[in-house]
């Protein structure tokens, strides 16, 4: 769950920076009020060109997967802040060879000397390295991501309700004491194993502000913390978003596995959610941003994403061939890594790299392309940005540069990207000129897995970034392409010829050119510049990508990115003296007699709801919304300048698909007083004119009835969030937002999805369920919905009990079952109020899943219940997506019964019913349903309207009373058979969908039939 927005500066705090504080006591109510504050922030958001400089950073970007070993932490100064135990010739970094060592008498530790030393309570980086990348204080934003800082494959880890803070508590200590000083922690956030940690240095800090981290499980059922990932969001600057992902997708070299890390990767995307951010000249909506938004984005962690179509031991032992030569001869791991070379029980090594060496040579790629293929060709792999320290040992066939291009063709990630499945919409990675990061034996620098296993060596770890600017490009592209595909599909329906003839107009196409002529990256050496959310010009630069190959606490090896980025920051004391400005300005233009009025919100909220205390936000908050149920909210306009205004709703600015008008259609508007244009056409826009100190309440409505708006919320495609246009006649406008929170509902739902529901109700998976297939969460869990069961189960109990209590009863009035026949599934007996409140507690039951018995008040007499029930399971199954029969079985059962009518073949009761069963049958879940129905019809019928045994109604004008027993029994007879046909027609129309474009005597006669099929199981019909 995204945690609060600390507002527009950053609040040094432990109640802030520390994961899960509880929320500070929040501040008495108070009306809110939307006054010229808006037009003010505006105005200075006009001038923001005079107050923004510009200024430069360097971010690194570390992660690394520490796999629980106890010690990692010793190494986080070494590799992260200091840039040591990084391999010139193993990582792929032509290193400095000027550098200052800290004793000048010695070179870098050897690393066999490294090796032997190991020990779990010191660092394990080579000795007197001076280290390889910037760190220490040139770094401005350091960016640390870990994976399984607690053992994530015990089930007891997995599944414990809360995160155990003790191994972030130590990674903190850790990274603090190696960080120079005054650098501040400005965000955390752990996820189990999963922990993402920022810090600033004392320069950046004042400049942070809008932090928000949030995480997402997609492990274990779809939603466990075992897997997924942890994100940071700030504004740097007050102009520049940046995203921070740290994640850990599924394991496993199985193509199971990867298409879930697929999933767990889109998973994190959709479910990823920031607080808000408050932009100065710009209403904050309460729009919780998601990944996408961001001007600059790093996803980092352990994708876990392996080398496909080579034999794992002989990547590892071709590998092992260049990771011998770094050691000196008969030292350490040297001996170990000659015995596994040298192993007759495994495939020669000769015939490894002939292998491997082959696979490039059958594609037709020379072994410089396939390196350079990823930068070069965005179509058909990711573009990078290069080092521009690196240099090219590809014109060395025996370099280690030369052996890893062709492994790199193989990379799931990369062809995951190509074929549009993950990572394609605008990711970008460095290149790799390092080792695999996995997986090693733990204390060595180049012994892959020696284990029983002998896991192949794969890039698990990795660090991907985007900017706004990359993200914009694909989509422009995606849409070029849908855009060609749907015009060449346009020409292809006038013929094949005619579309081969004009293919020359549009474009001509060769598979074996397709996407070389897309937009290529930018130099390495040139900045990527960056048009920002705020309108800034910002610029991206990736200076070093690489592993730290000399770490030995660990089966990965850690990797890091140091990007520089350039971008405009906010002076605050320059914008200070234009906000000052601005509001002189302001304050004499309202001053000369223009019409001026405030707008204050009615702070008033419902008692008991949680989500209906005060809150910080600037418009209509109408707290949690739930089906059928009004909620109000009233705000006053109150002239507060020295002329009368003429204030109105106008029709507000809408998107595509929305309904246009002064009001989204939930929403009714409604004035204190009649408006000034009262005589004219009713649809003209409304205005209503104030005197000076004069005032109007207007009272907002919200109110949900709409079934395909129910479905629309409950699956979130849509949002309770608007906003109003108050126009003021030559005046300015003001805007008034407006928000909800929808309440997950039984109602607008299908069969299919109610039987899938936990135990709990729909309520249990608020804000909760994941997107896509998830077996526990999908799996059917009922053969019929709970909600129909306990409908229908309480209107036999209740009817049963009225009927008998009645029956006690000496003198009686008619009763309402005596007086209608469609009773209690039509009309009402008065007391619609009463009634109502039932209906709404009925709803809240269903909702919950517990007894119907808990919403009866005391003074809700038993005919109020069972009206107030039956009214519900009507709405209900009237509400429902797809109906109880749907309507590809409907098609089944007419086209069966048009068969028998044209052959004229008659079929009793019994038979009829059978042929019915047997086609609903193919779809359990309707089918138990429609049983519990008749079945309950039944057993109404039988109550309100006996055959024999009862007292009957008084007889209505069309049926003759006699005071014989034969005269009774037809008088009770030709009364059920009202009470069945009435039924049947109230529930014929609920029950059954017809197809939308049945229309004139097609759609009478299939209404006839339609009534015809709740008959025949009513037995007096």
């Amino acid at each position: 769950m995204a945690s609060r927005s600390n507002g527009t500066r950053l609040s040094i705090s432990k109640t802030d920076t520390a994961p899960g504080a509880y929320p500070s006591t929040p501040e008495p109510e108070s009306p809110v009020i939307v006054s010229s504050q808006f037009s003010l922030s505006q105005a200075v958001y006009k001038r923001r060109a005079e107050y923004t400089v510009q200024k430069r950073i360097k971010v690194k970007v570390g992660t690394w997967n520490v796999a629980a070993l106890s010690g990692t932490e010793k190494d986080i100064k070494g590799w992260f802040v200091d840039g040591q135990g990084i391999s010139e010739h193993l990582s792929g970094l032509k290193l400095d060879s000027q550098r200052e060592f800290p004793d000048e008498s010695k070179g870098i530790e050897s690393l066999e000397d490294q090796e032997e030393r190991r020990s779990k309570k010191k660092p394990t980086v080579p000795r007197n390295d001076p280290g390889a990348i910037p760190g220490g204080e040139d770094i401005g934003l350091y960016v640390l991501g870990l994976q399984e800082i607690v053992d994530i494959s015990s089930v007891t880890e997995a599944l414990r309700p809360y995160k155990d803070p003790h191994p972030a508590r130590k990674w903190n200590q850790a990274i603090a004491e190696a960080l120079p000083s005054g650098y501040h922690r400005i965000a955390e956030q752990q996820l189990i194993g999963l922990f993402l940690v920022i810090y600033a240095s004392p320069e950046i800090l004042p400049t942070i502000s809008h932090v928000s981290t949030t995480s997402v499980g997609t492990g274990l059922s779809g939603y466990m913390g075992n897997k997924g990932a942890v994100t940071a969001r700030i504004v740097l600057g007050e102009t520049t978003r940046m995203v921070f992902v740290n994640c850990h997708l599924t394991a496993g070299v199985e193509k199971g596995a990867l298409e879930r890390r697929n999933w767990d990767a889109s998973q994190i995307l959709s479910r990823t959610k920031f607080d808000p951010v408050n932009e100065d000249g710009k209403i904050n909506d309460e729009h919780q941003e998601t990944i996408g938004e961001e001007d600059f984005a790093f996803w980092f962690g352990d994708l876990n994403y392996r080398l496909e179509g080579l034999p794992g031991e002989d990547v590892r032992r071709l590998l092992m061939l260049h990771t011998q030569g770094e050691y000196g001869q008969d030292r350490a791991s040297k001996p170990k890594i000659a015995e596994e070379l040298n192993n007759p029980k495994s495939a020669g090594v000769e015939s490894a790299d002939q292998s491997l060496q082959q696979s490039v040579q059958d594609e037709n790629i020379p072994v410089k392309e396939v390196a350079s293929e990823h930068a070069e060709n965005p179509a058909t792999s990711p573009p990078t940005l290069v080092n521009p320290r690196s240099w090219d040992p590809l014109s060395d066939p025996t370099s280690l540069q030369a052996t890893l291009a062709p492994l790199l063709s193989h990379d799931q990630l990369y062809a995951q990207m190509r074929e549009q499945k993950a990572f394609h919409d605008g990711w970008r990675e460095g290149d790799i000129r390092f080792l695999p990061t996995y997986k090693y034996d733990v204390g060595s620098v180049g012994m892959f897995d020696s284990s029983e296993k002998k896991r192949g060596p794969s890039w698990c770890d990795r660090i991907l970034f985007r900017s706004r600017r990359h993200k914009l490009e694909y989509e422009e592209q995606a849409k070029d392409k849908a855009e060609s595909a749907k015009k060449d599909d346009e020409m292809k329906l006038h013929g094949v010829v005619e579309a081969a003839s004009d293919e020359a107009l549009l474009f001509e196409y060769d598979p074996e050119t397709d996407g070389t002529d897309n937009e290529r990256p930018e130099s390495p050496t040139n900045p990527i510049i960056v048009p920002t959310k705020a309108g800034a010009e910002d610029r991206l630069h990736l200076n070093y990508y690489t592993s730290h190959q000399r770490v030995l606490s660990s089966d990965h090896k850690p990797l890091d990115a140091v990007f520089t980025i350039d971008y405009d920051a906010v002076d605050p004391e320059v914008k200070a003296r234009v906000h000052q400005e601005v509001a002189r300005e302001l304050d004499k233009a309202e001053n000369e007699g223009r019409p001026v009025v405030t707008v204050v919100v009615d702070s008033n909220r419902n008692i008991g709801s949680r989500t209906d205390q005060a809150s910080e936000y600037d418009g209509v908050d109408f707290g949690d919304v739930k089906y059928d149920h009004v909620k109000t909210r009233s705000v006053t306009i109150a002239n507060t300048g020295h002329v009368p205004a003429t204030v109105g709703f106008v029709d507000r600015s809408v998107e595509t698909g929305q309904s246009s008008g002064i009001s989204p259609p939930w929403l009714s508007i409604r004035f204190d007083r009649n408006r000034d244009n009262k005589n004219l056409n009713p649809d003209a826009s409304q205005r209503y004119t104030l005197e000076p100190g004069d005032a109007s309440n207007v009272e907002l409505t919200l109110h949900i009835t709409d079934s395909d708006l129910v479905r629309r919320l409950n699956e979130n495609l849509e949002t309770l969030e608007d906003v109003l246009v108050l126009r003021i006649q030559n005046g300015r406008d003001y805007f008034l937002p407006l928000r909800g929170r929808w309440q997950q509902s039984a109602f607008g739902r299908s069969i299919d999805k109610l039987v899938r529901l936990p135990e709990g109700g729909v309520r249990k998976l608020q804000h909760q369920r994941p997107e896509g297939s998830s077996p526990s969460i999908d799996a059917v869990k009922w053969s019929a919905p709970r909600e129909l069961y306990r409908l229908t189960d309480a209107i036999e109990r209740l009817i049963e009990r009225a009927v008998g209590e009645r029956g006690m009863i000496a003198e009686k009035a008619e009763a309402p079952w005596e007086l209608r026949s469609g009773w209690p599934f039509s009309g009402r007996s008065g007391e619609t109020d009463q009634i109502k409140k039932l209906n709404y507690s009925i709803r809240e039951c269903l909702d919950l899943d517990i007894p119907l018995e808990d919403s009866w008040t005391m003074e809700a007499s038993s005919i109020h219940r069972i009206e107030a029930v039956a009214e519900t399971l009507v709405d209900f199954l009237n509400s429902l997506e797809d109906g109880i029969v749907t309507e590809p079985l409907w098609m089944k059962l007419e086209n069966s019964m048009i068969e028998r009518e044209k052959a004229k073949k008659t079929l009793s009761r019994e038979e009829e019913q059978a042929c019915i069963l047997e086609i609903l049958s193919t779809a359990p879940a309707h089918s138990v349903s429609f049983t519990f129905l008749t079945f309950m019809l039944i057993s109404v019928a039988n109550e309100v309207a006996p055959v024999e045994g009862s007292d009957f109604p008084s007889s209505p004008s069309s049926i003759t009373s006699t005071s014989n027993e034969q005269g009774k029994e037809m008088y009770a007879r030709a009364w059920r058979r009202r009470v069945d046909a009435a039924y049947s027609s109230i529930f014929a129309d609920v029950m059954i969908r017809l197809p939308r474009d049945s229309v004139g005597k097609a759609r009478k006669a299939s209404e006839s039939r339609r009534k015809h099929v709740i008959e025949i199981f009513l037995p007096f019909t």
